[in-house]
């Protein structure tokens, strides 16, 4: 049997959201071990737009994905939190009671952890990009097709197709327009999900002849090696037509599937934990969804919710972590404890 990872508390997920909850639980003396299925912490973030700009984190007029994992990380370094990258929570048993919660929480690597609390973080659960039904898309993706960009310099001076009609679609298009040889915005009608300010300027850049939006589907991909060199579409009008493009980027949604948290006795609704706005916590006490994966009347999935969140169910958490210690609430500007732990003087 493995060795016990004892831990105040269990941070399931290592994005933004669970990130910042090592933060709120440090400033409350409250350990954190966080897990996460990804390589490395960020999250989303991270992992699908690290270099796309972000405009709604209060105090940065502008931060791409991995700048604010990187600001964040430097944050919580005073709190010394111990990461476990590359695994999947697989199991938890309550072995505490409801007064007294204890939890122990095996992982795919065989790790076990026993926490006075957890902290579910996880977004949408594990998410992969929904795959358009082109026959034969795997030959190429990674090499031409992609559902990310990692290093937006790899597309300079590259024809790009972009498909889609949502946020993700839209904002790619004028991220990667300075950069790209030529940008073609496909989607299957005028119509287009995304922010008001980026279907605007979407439009402006087309008035302007410097790229083309085209209504219609792709059909078939042409290449070979994994390499394109265009695609085959059709209009509404049901007429077949080609497009010549070095680099195709669909952009359909993600999957998002819950894993075994599935299994652990949470009120799940369509895939979703509920949670109350006072605490966060879950029906199993002691147990509490930031971010995403929860859900509640109002929600709103952004990343400041998230942080919002994880204020309020780091104060619950303190209770059950030091039942017999009084929390007194102090701004971090007028507690002198507070910033020796965060290293000011």
């Amino acid at each position: 049997m493995s060795e016990i990872i004892k831990t105040d508390a269990l941070i399931v997920g290592a994005g933004p959201v669970g990130l910042f909850a090592v933060f709120e639980l440090g400033l409350l003396d409250i350990k954190s071990h966080l897990i996460d299925i990804l390589p490395k912490p960020g999250g989303q973030c991270a992992e699908l737009y690290p270099e796309k700009p972000i405009y709604d984190i209060p105090g940065f007029p502008m931060v791409t994905g991995q700048g604010l994992v990187d600001n964040l990380m430097k944050q919580i370094e005073p709190f010394s939190p111990t990461f476990h990258y590359g695994e999947m929570v697989e199991a938890l048993q309550q072995i505490g009671t409801h007064v007294a919660p204890l939890f122990r929480v095996t992982t795919d690597a065989g790790k076990i952890f026993e926490a006075k609390v957890v902290l579910i973080a996880a977004g949408g659960g594990s998410f992969q990009p929904k795959r358009p039904p082109i026959a034969g898309i795997e030959t190429y993706e990674g090499k031409s097709v992609f559902y990310a960009v990692r290093k937006m310099e790899s597309m300079r001076g590259k024809r790009i197709l972009i498909v889609g009609g949502g946020d993700s679609a839209l904002d790619w298009t004028l991220n990667l327009h300075p950069l790209a040889e030529r940008i073609i915005l496909m989607h299957r009608r005028d119509d287009f999900r995304a922010a008001p300010h980026s279907v605007n300027a979407m439009r402006e850049l087309v008035r302007e002849e410097k790229m083309d939006l085209i209504i219609g589907q792709m059909t078939a991909l042409k290449g070979a090696d994994g390499q394109l060199t265009g695609v085959a579409a059709k209009g509404n009008d049901g007429k077949a037509f080609d497009i010549e493009c070095d680099v195709v980027m669909p952009f359909f949604g993600l999957t998002m599937k819950l894993g075994p948290i599935a299994d652990w006795g949470l009120n799940l609704h369509e895939n979703l934990v509920p949670v109350g706005t006072e605490t966060f916590e879950t029906n199993l006490p002691g147990i509490f969804a930031v971010g995403d994966i929860n859900t509640y009347p109002g929600k709103l999935k952004l990343i400041l919710s998230g942080f919002h969140e994880v204020a309020l169910a780091a104060q619950k958490a303190h209770r059950y972590v030091y039942p017999d210690k009084k929390l007194l609430f102090q701004y971090t500007t007028s507690s002198s404890n507070l910033q020796k732990k965060l290293g000011v003087h």
